[in-house]
């Protein structure tokens, strides 16, 4: 058994929340940067590309947030059966983590009750999901998740009968629905199987996989590459002005579900794709 201090996870998350808010994932980047060259020179869509890229640079230059959203703080912990967390508990340190570097770095808090909107003012608590798995680490992974994507993000709860091409319709559908609103280029996180709720947490989990990596398993693989591609061609484009690029990336995650049922969901994520890692 491996003991792990309550304050050593509060630090790391911390220091990922710094990481996570103030840079876009270089494998973003570089989709970013490949979709301006495939944009007509001179576009509107070419533009916003580049403006996006020049904000990125010039947020990691200036350790200012890449975008005023910094996000509701998501957290996948992956801990070893072989881990034991000493002193608070878990969630309470990752929610210590979250306050400090949300006050430390003046990172916008915008938590809040559901129904009075009084905001907690701290940018807690975060939404903490946990794995157990072999080992004796402790895997964190931060997601800040703005949410003018995730208010687009859809759940289908299709028949059987709907099959893998149900699957691509409602991916597509819920990026022709967002339309402009959440700032693409678009990534799609999507959960297929499971429940209801784990569903939704195989879309979330999606998005913290790097840009251009594909399910292996080759139908997924497949789902992922003609949803993008019926994608594109909606031509909603960067920020709305048209163009080829309006998602960068539909990554899929599966788990069995039920005889009688086959969930999806589509988590939606902007272009500003955020994410930091850790081992303890």
């Amino acid at each position: 058994m491996r003991t792990i201090r309550s304050e050593e996870v509060e630090q790391a998350v911390y220091r990922l929340a710094e990481e996570a808010c103030l840079g876009i994932i270089p494998s973003c980047m570089q989709a970013i940067g490949e979709a301006a060259d495939r944009e007509e020179a001179g576009s509107a869509a070419q533009f916003a590309l580049e403006t996006v890229l020049l904000n990125a640079r010039t947020a990691k230059a200036e350790r200012m947030p890449v975008c005023q959203d910094t996000g509701y703080a998501v957290i996948l912990a992956e801990i070893g059966q072989d881990v034991h967390i000493e002193g608070a508990l878990l969630a309470d340190a990752v929610n210590s983590g979250v306050r400090r570097a949300y006050e430390d770095f003046r990172f916008r808090k915008s938590v809040c009750d559901p129904l009075t909107r009084v905001n907690t003012a701290d940018n807690t608590p975060a939404a903490l999901h946990t794995e157990i798995v072999a080992g004796d680490r402790l895997r964190l992974t931060f997601l800040p998740k703005g949410f003018g994507s995730e208010n687009m993000s859809r759940l289908y709860m299709l028949t059987p009968s709907q099959g893998v091409q149900g699957v691509i319709d409602s991916i597509v559908e819920t990026v022709r629905l967002a339309g402009s609103r959440p700032c693409p280029p678009v990534v799609c996180g999507v959960g297929i199987g499971g429940t209801f709720d784990t569903c939704a947490f195989l879309a979330k989990k999606a998005l913290t996989r790097e840009l251009g990596t594909h399910n292996p398993r080759a139908d997924v693989a497949a789902i992922e590459s003609e949803a993008l591609e019926r994608i594109n061609a909606l031509h909603i484009g960067p920020q709305g002005f048209g163009g080829k690029v309006t998602a960068l990336g539909v990554l899929c995650e599966v788990a069995p579900t039920h005889i009688a049922g086959l969930p999806v969901a589509v988590n939606i994520q902007c272009h500003c794709m955020r994410a930091a890692r850790t081992e303890l």
